[in-house]
Protein backbone atom coordinates (compact mmCIF):
# COMPACT_ATOMS: atom_id res chain seq x y z
CA UNK A 1 0.00 0.00 0.00
CA UNK A 2 3.02 2.25 1.21
CA UNK A 3 4.50 1.92 -2.47
CA UNK A 4 1.21 1.99 -4.47
CA UNK A 5 1.16 5.66 -2.84
CA UNK A 6 4.41 6.83 -3.25
CA UNK A 7 3.80 5.41 -7.27
CA UNK A 8 1.07 7.38 -7.09
CA UNK A 9 2.61 10.77 -5.71
CA UNK A 10 5.47 10.64 -8.02
CA UNK A 11 3.04 10.20 -11.01
CA UNK A 12 0.68 13.02 -9.79
CA UNK A 13 4.20 14.92 -9.40
CA UNK A 14 5.38 13.87 -13.04
CA UNK A 15 2.03 14.75 -14.63
CA UNK A 16 2.19 18.72 -12.66
CA UNK A 17 5.50 18.98 -14.22
CA UNK A 18 4.54 18.08 -17.40
CA UNK A 19 1.96 20.39 -17.52
CA UNK A 20 3.80 23.15 -16.51
CA UNK A 21 6.11 22.89 -18.96
CA UNK A 22 3.42 22.77 -22.27
CA UNK A 23 2.41 25.85 -20.57
CA UNK A 24 5.59 27.58 -20.65
CA UNK A 25 6.23 25.95 -24.19
CA UNK A 26 3.15 27.43 -25.20
CA UNK A 27 3.52 31.06 -23.59
CA UNK A 28 6.27 31.17 -24.89
CA UNK A 29 6.08 30.09 -28.65
CA UNK A 30 2.82 32.25 -29.01
CA UNK A 31 5.01 35.41 -27.59
CA UNK A 32 7.84 34.87 -30.09
CA UNK A 33 5.27 34.75 -32.84
CA UNK A 34 3.13 37.54 -32.02
CA UNK A 35 6.31 39.15 -30.84
CA UNK A 36 8.09 39.29 -34.28
CA UNK A 37 4.59 39.93 -35.91
CA UNK A 38 4.88 43.28 -34.82
CA UNK A 39 8.76 43.76 -34.00
CA UNK A 40 10.18 42.82 -37.12
CA UNK A 41 8.51 45.83 -38.80
CA UNK A 42 9.51 47.86 -36.47
CA UNK A 43 12.99 47.15 -36.57
CA UNK A 44 13.10 47.44 -40.12
CA UNK A 45 11.32 50.82 -40.14
CA UNK A 46 14.09 51.88 -37.54
CA UNK A 47 16.72 51.42 -39.73
CA UNK A 48 15.52 52.12 -43.41
CA UNK A 49 14.16 55.77 -41.58
CA UNK A 50 17.96 56.14 -39.94
CA UNK A 51 19.73 59.17 -41.96
CA UNK A 52 21.12 57.86 -44.95
CA UNK A 53 19.15 55.35 -45.62
CA UNK A 54 17.17 54.27 -48.05
CA UNK A 55 13.51 55.64 -46.81
CA UNK A 56 15.52 58.87 -44.70
CA UNK A 57 12.83 60.49 -41.71
CA UNK A 58 15.17 61.90 -39.11
CA UNK A 59 12.43 63.00 -37.18
CA UNK A 60 9.97 60.12 -37.33
CA UNK A 61 13.27 57.54 -36.59
CA UNK A 62 14.29 59.40 -33.30
CA UNK A 63 9.99 59.56 -31.68
CA UNK A 64 10.05 55.98 -32.83
CA UNK A 65 13.51 55.30 -31.33
CA UNK A 66 12.21 57.08 -28.43
CA UNK A 67 9.13 55.28 -27.82
CA UNK A 68 10.66 51.67 -27.91
CA UNK A 69 13.85 52.52 -25.56
CA UNK A 70 11.01 53.86 -23.11
CA UNK A 71 9.11 50.86 -23.15
CA UNK A 72 11.93 48.85 -23.26
CA UNK A 73 12.92 50.13 -19.73
CA UNK A 74 9.61 49.49 -18.01
CA UNK A 75 10.49 46.78 -15.93
CA UNK A 76 8.70 43.05 -17.10
CA UNK A 77 6.85 42.15 -13.27
CA UNK A 78 5.18 45.72 -13.36
CA UNK A 79 4.85 45.93 -17.07
CA UNK A 80 2.63 42.56 -15.56
CA UNK A 81 0.95 44.49 -13.93
CA UNK A 82 0.33 47.86 -15.54
CA UNK A 83 -1.44 46.23 -18.69
CA UNK A 84 -3.82 43.60 -16.26
CA UNK A 85 -6.76 45.35 -17.92
CA UNK A 86 -5.42 45.49 -21.25
CA UNK A 87 -4.50 41.71 -20.77
CA UNK A 88 -8.41 41.34 -19.69
CA UNK A 89 -9.70 42.78 -22.20
CA UNK A 90 -7.90 41.28 -25.16
CA UNK A 91 -8.13 37.70 -23.65
CA UNK A 92 -11.17 38.21 -20.80
CA UNK A 93 -8.85 37.80 -17.56
CA UNK A 94 -5.48 38.29 -16.53
CA UNK A 95 -4.78 34.91 -14.79
CA UNK A 96 -3.59 31.76 -16.80
CA UNK A 97 -1.22 30.81 -19.63
CA UNK A 98 -3.27 32.58 -22.37
CA UNK A 99 -3.01 36.00 -20.72
CA UNK A 100 0.42 35.42 -19.66
CA UNK A 101 1.12 35.84 -22.92
CA UNK A 102 0.00 38.86 -24.06
CA UNK A 103 2.34 41.01 -21.30
CA UNK A 104 5.25 38.41 -22.72
CA UNK A 105 4.79 39.62 -25.87
CA UNK A 106 4.43 43.45 -25.37
CA UNK A 107 6.95 43.69 -23.26
CA UNK A 108 9.28 41.70 -25.98
CA UNK A 109 8.02 43.83 -29.02
CA UNK A 110 10.75 46.32 -27.98
CA UNK A 111 13.49 44.23 -27.71
CA UNK A 112 12.78 42.44 -30.88
CA UNK A 113 12.78 45.67 -32.78
CA UNK A 114 16.17 46.45 -31.40
CA UNK A 115 17.55 42.85 -31.53
CA UNK A 116 16.08 43.26 -35.90
CA UNK A 117 17.44 46.73 -36.15
CA UNK A 118 21.06 45.54 -35.20
CA UNK A 119 20.94 42.43 -37.48
CA UNK A 120 19.99 44.40 -40.37
CA UNK A 121 22.36 47.27 -39.71
CA UNK A 122 25.37 44.63 -40.14
CA UNK A 123 24.52 44.64 -43.55
CA UNK A 124 27.09 45.94 -45.94
CA UNK A 125 26.08 49.58 -47.24
CA UNK A 126 27.83 48.54 -50.64
CA UNK A 127 25.16 45.69 -51.47
CA UNK A 128 22.26 48.20 -50.78
CA UNK A 129 24.19 50.58 -52.68
CA UNK A 130 24.61 48.36 -55.88
CA UNK A 131 20.30 47.41 -55.39
CA UNK A 132 19.77 51.17 -55.43
CA UNK A 133 21.97 51.15 -58.73
CA UNK A 134 20.04 48.95 -60.01
CA UNK A 135 17.19 50.38 -59.74
CA UNK A 136 15.38 48.48 -57.18
CA UNK A 137 12.52 49.88 -54.84
CA UNK A 138 12.40 50.14 -51.36
CA UNK A 139 10.02 46.84 -50.86
CA UNK A 140 12.84 45.24 -52.87
CA UNK A 141 15.81 46.07 -51.11
CA UNK A 142 14.46 45.11 -47.71
CA UNK A 143 12.68 41.67 -49.04
CA UNK A 144 15.58 40.84 -51.14
CA UNK A 145 18.93 42.23 -50.00
CA UNK A 146 18.40 43.12 -45.98
CA UNK A 147 16.39 40.45 -44.91
CA UNK A 148 18.28 37.92 -46.96
CA UNK A 149 21.58 38.94 -46.02
CA UNK A 150 20.80 39.36 -42.04
CA UNK A 151 18.75 36.14 -42.02
CA UNK A 152 21.68 34.08 -40.31
CA UNK A 153 22.27 37.25 -37.55
CA UNK A 154 18.13 37.26 -37.10
CA UNK A 155 17.96 33.21 -36.33
CA UNK A 156 20.61 34.45 -33.54
CA UNK A 157 18.43 37.25 -32.52
CA UNK A 158 15.46 34.85 -32.07
CA UNK A 159 17.27 32.65 -30.03
CA UNK A 160 18.11 35.51 -27.88
CA UNK A 161 14.67 36.20 -27.72
CA UNK A 162 13.56 33.11 -27.14
CA UNK A 163 15.43 32.44 -23.84
CA UNK A 164 14.84 35.85 -22.86
CA UNK A 165 10.76 35.27 -22.83
CA UNK A 166 11.73 31.57 -20.89
CA UNK A 167 13.04 33.28 -18.38
CA UNK A 168 10.04 35.94 -18.51
CA UNK A 169 7.69 32.92 -18.42
CA UNK A 170 8.52 32.12 -14.90
CA UNK A 171 8.62 35.41 -13.54
CA UNK A 172 4.90 35.19 -15.00
CA UNK A 173 3.90 32.35 -12.80
CA UNK A 174 4.67 34.08 -9.62
CA UNK A 175 1.25 36.23 -10.62
CA UNK A 176 -0.97 33.19 -12.03
CA UNK A 177 -0.05 32.83 -15.41
CA UNK A 178 0.70 29.06 -14.97
CA UNK A 179 3.77 27.33 -16.49
CA UNK A 180 7.00 25.95 -14.60
CA UNK A 181 6.74 29.25 -12.41
CA UNK A 182 3.86 29.08 -11.35
CA UNK A 183 4.46 25.88 -10.58
CA UNK A 184 8.15 26.07 -8.88
CA UNK A 185 6.22 29.10 -6.59
CA UNK A 186 3.11 27.22 -5.18
CA UNK A 187 4.75 23.93 -4.69
CA UNK A 188 8.87 24.13 -4.88
CA UNK A 189 8.38 27.68 -3.02
CA UNK A 190 5.09 27.68 -0.87
CA UNK A 191 4.75 23.95 0.23
CA UNK A 192 8.86 23.31 0.98
CA UNK A 193 8.64 20.50 -2.25
CA UNK A 194 12.43 21.08 -2.93
CA UNK A 195 12.22 17.89 -5.25
CA UNK A 196 9.70 19.87 -7.78
CA UNK A 197 11.77 23.10 -7.56
CA UNK A 198 14.67 20.96 -8.72
CA UNK A 199 12.93 20.04 -11.38
CA UNK A 200 11.75 23.01 -12.44
CA UNK A 201 14.90 24.79 -12.81
CA UNK A 202 16.63 21.72 -14.73
CA UNK A 203 14.00 21.82 -17.01
CA UNK A 204 14.06 25.40 -17.58
CA UNK A 205 18.16 25.15 -18.16
CA UNK A 206 17.80 21.61 -20.25
CA UNK A 207 15.38 24.14 -22.31
CA UNK A 208 17.18 27.27 -22.49
CA UNK A 209 20.51 24.89 -23.59
CA UNK A 210 18.32 23.45 -26.47
CA UNK A 211 17.17 26.20 -28.02
CA UNK A 212 20.69 27.73 -27.91
CA UNK A 213 21.93 24.56 -29.62
CA UNK A 214 19.37 24.81 -32.16
CA UNK A 215 19.38 28.45 -33.13
CA UNK A 216 23.26 28.05 -33.55
CA UNK A 217 22.89 25.13 -35.94
CA UNK A 218 20.47 27.01 -37.34
CA UNK A 219 22.03 29.75 -38.07
CA UNK A 220 25.52 28.52 -39.04
CA UNK A 221 23.53 26.45 -41.91
CA UNK A 222 21.77 29.63 -43.65
CA UNK A 223 25.04 31.79 -42.56
CA UNK A 224 25.94 33.31 -46.24
CA UNK A 225 29.66 34.19 -45.56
Amino acid sequence: MLSSAITQYLTTQGLQILVATGQTLQMVFLSVIFSYIFGLPLGIILVTTSPGHILENKTFNQILGAIINAARSLPFIILLVVIIPFTRFLVGSSIGTLAATVPLTVSAIPFVARMVETSLKEVEWGIIEAALAMGATPWQIISKVLLPESLSSLILGATITTITLIGYSAMAGFVGGGGIGDLAMRYGFYRYQLNILLACVVILIVMVQVIQMLGEKLASLVNKK
